[in-house]
């Protein structure tokens, strides 16, 4: 495992870029996170509840504070009780009933969860999200619920080779922040796109967040 070296090589491509780097580290321990914290990494995701929190419980006080952590999985209800004021950022609310309970839980804590809201670009039975006319006609009551701050949107890309596909996907999410925040004139700050096959694509058109694992943590 050569993180530094990867890291090298993707931030060399970004060249600059006003794009956050998240490390997706569902797949290695508490020694490769390190690694990559050493290496100015501060941002990384996990998409298991139960792994996340064990991480973070397990890493020195000095790497500890230096890392922020993005839930960038599937998220069951029945989690929402252990992620609010865990994370950093939860990337992957897909639905008006999981806002609804994050928004439950964090307004009974008296906190203010950041998320993103998934949204399925193209029609994918592996996928959960809103769809673009979903979120269009759910949106005023998103910005309504209390204790959640809406950032931006998310999305995850069908697993294809089919550049055609990446683009609309990408677009498509692109062209949804702008057409929210003319409507609701509300700042959609963050696009969540990109993984290690397929991130220099989501760069083109905007990603400002980027998660990748592969192309960090494998030789």
């Amino acid at each position: 495992m050569n993180v530094a070296a990867n890291l090298s090589r993707i931030r060399e491509t970004l060249a600059g870029a006003d794009v956050t780097l998240i490390a997706v580290s569902k797949y290695v321990g508490t020694e490769a996170i390190s690694e990559a914290v050493k290496c100015g990494v501060t941002e990384f995701g996990e998409s298991r509840v139960t792994d996340a929190l064990q991480k973070q419980e397990q890493l020195s006080d000095e790497i500890a504070q230096k890392a922020h952590w993005h839930f960038i999985g599937h998220l069951q209800t029945n989690k929402v009780k252990k992620v609010v004021g865990r994370f950093t950022l939860i990337h992957s609310v897909d639905s008006m009933r999981l806002a609804e309970e994050l928004s439950q839980e964090a307004t009974k804590r008296g906190l203010s969860q950041a998320i993103l809201l998934q949204v399925k670009i193209v029609e994918d039975p592996n996928k959960t999200g809103f769809t673009p006319q979903e979120l269009q006609q759910q949106f005023s009551r998103l910005l309504e619920m209390p204790g959640i701050k809406i950032q931006g949107l998310m999305t995850i890309t069908p697993l294809t080779d089919d550049q055609s596909i990446l683009k609309k996907c990408f677009s498509g999410l692109a062209a949804l922040r702008e057409e929210l925040e003319q409507k609701h004139a509300f700042k959609l700050k963050h696009l969540s796109m990109g993984m290690s096959d397929d991130w220099m694509e989501a760069v083109k058109y905007g990603a400002t967040m980027i998660r990748l694992g592969r192309a960090i943590f494998e030789n």
